[in-house]
């Protein structure tokens, strides 16, 4: 019995004892003073027992049943707060949500938005249900199934079967006495099988584990590297994990005291110590000196104390925790998809742009191919591009844009190395007097591309050349787009687009003389 109670049984015990004495006391002497009539005393009488019963009742009753009543109320407004998640993470979660929702409605490929909506109402789901996700993961045949069925207590998969049995996630559920949650325990394929169809399986055990609130590691050595990377990156995404060492009946005491060495010392960096168990989920089948083949009961003890002193301590946090890794994200992957939409659409004017420059040159060619890097670079271009990115540039701006970066491309001295470098790849498929006019249209075309590519960047990056400022932005869209292979297919372009046009109006000329 709790100390307080105690006290309170104490306290009122002395007070419905010093009531009593004083109503007996009282009560006496105005008995004695009615002794004349015996009714009246007798009456008396009754009416002090049965207010000394009423008061022990009360007191009985308030011990033994609304205290317990309070208890109770007690206990349920602590399992309803325990069983809701963090209210700043719940906040944030939803807060996610919303921005990815807002993000998604960007997305212009329906088949992509509408599976991004489809798992953000998922993730919601999983905020509203609170479940905790265990997910055990490991390399074929390391015994995650026979792990889950002893912990489940009854056969819920195929054991001892070789590599590859588990084909699809499957899931079981259990809960856990003291833990209002259900708790879903997941067994996945293995990893590091051969062939497509394990290759297949791996990516889908890693998508299961990524979404985890506790993950359980399952090896039955000491850690091989292809073990360690995939383990050690779901780690670093923010995995709560466990790395449980199974089979530990075919060793020694003294070889797992060596093996669990060696495995804190490996994952030191990211899992604790006394996260680190070991195991011996399906021990082999041993035999008696009479001949008779005995089966040891599972030996799961040291992780079911740790997964429950885990789920117990930071059950509510693992679930909040899970819940905004997953928003965070999704929010991830639709701002990448978005940056995708958006990149091959500024990809579209920068080509469109950079041939209608190249046409304009080649019709009117200058006298210095210097005054093209401010030309190429025109301003109609850079407003596209910025509208694109959600920047509403005028025309004053963009020229000013414009006049900039083309300073720079000036001061770099990439005009000149563009000249170089396409009269080169020109005269390897031109014939020699046609490249003269062609070099001009061709080198503006390639400028404008420079310039288009190095803006791009720039609104990609809310309209912030980074750290090294313009001059290294453009420096690295000159070093991307002078690559030999890229630089084979611009020209057979260009040839297309600017050579063929002057072929033919030089040839039209030659005719009409």
């Amino acid at each position: 019995m709790p100390l307080s109670r105690v006290v309170t049984l104490i306290v009122g015990l002395i007070v419905i004892l010093a009531l009593t004495l004083w109503l007996i006391d009282s009560l006496t002497r105005l008995y004695y003073q009615l002794s004349y009539s015996p009714l009246l005393g007798n009456l008396l009488l009754l009416l002090l027992i049965l207010l000394i019963g009423g008061l022990i009742a009360a007191f009985i009753y308030y011990i033994l049943v609304l205290r317990k009543g309070e208890e109770k109320s007690r206990r349920q407004r602590h399992r309803v707060t325990s069983a809701q998640i963090p209210a700043a993470k719940s906040d944030a979660a939803s807060s996610t949500l919303q921005a990815v929702r807002q993000q998604v409605a960007q997305i212009q490929d329906e088949v992509t938005r509408q599976a991004l909506l489809s798992r953000t109402r998922e993730i919601e789901a999983n905020l509203a249900r609170g479940e905790i996700q265990v997910v055990v993961f490991g390399t074929g045949s390391a015994g995650k199934t026979s792990l889950v069925n002893a912990i489940m207590g009854r056969i819920v998969g195929e054991v001892n079967a070789p590599m590859g049995t588990t084909q699809v996630g499957e899931t079981y559920c259990l809960r856990l006495k003291g833990l209002e949650r259900k708790i879903l325990i997941t067994d996945t394929p293995g990893i590091l099988e051969p062939g497509v169809a394990g290759t297949e399986r791996e990516q889908l055990a890693r998508a299961l584990a990524t979404e985890a609130d506790l993950l359980l590691f399952v090896v039955d050595n000491d850690l091989r590297r292809s073990e360690y990377e995939p383990l050690r990156s779901l780690a670093e995404i923010g995995k709560r994990s466990l790395l449980v060492l199974n089979k530990t009946d075919l060793y020694t005491e003294t070889d797992i005291e060596v093996i669990l060495a060696r495995l804190r010392e490996r994952v030191r960096t990211f899992i604790a110590t006394n996260d680190v168990v070991a195991i011996a989920a399906n021990p082999q089948t041993a035999q008696l000196e009479t001949g008779e083949p005995f089966q040891p009961e599972s030996d799961i003890i040291p992780l079911l104390r740790r997964m429950a002193a885990i789920l117990r301590a930071e059950g509510e946090d693992l679930v909040a925790d899970n819940i905004l890794l997953q928003s965070l994200r999704l929010g991830e992957e639709a701002r990448k998809l978005i940056d995708s939409q958006r990149r091959r659409q500024a990809d579209k004017i920068v080509e469109r742009y950079q041939w209608i420059g190249a046409g304009v040159v080649s019709v009117t060619p200058l006298p210095m191919v210097d005054l093209l890097a401010t030309a190429a670079v025109n301003a109609q271009m850079v407003v596209e591009i910025g509208r694109v990115y959600g920047c509403d540039l005028n025309m004053e701006r963009g020229k000013e844009l414009a006049l900039s970066l083309g300073k720079t491309i000036a001061g770099l001295g990439i005009v000149k190395g563009a000249i170089q470098l396409l009269s080169t790849a020109l005269q390897l498929n031109v014939a020699t007097f046609i490249v003269g006019r062609a070099i001009q249209g061709v080198t503006a075309a390639y400028l404008t591309r420079i310039a288009g590519k190095s803006f791009i960047e720039y609104f990609r990056h809310d309209q912030d050349w980074g750290d090294g400022g313009m001059t290294e932005v453009v420096q690295q869209q000159f070093q991307i787009n002078r690559r030999d292979e890229f630089i084979k297919v611009f020209v057979q372009e260009a040839i297309a687009k600017v050579v063929k046009p002057l072929t033919d109006s030089f040839a039209e000329k030659e005719d009409s003389q």
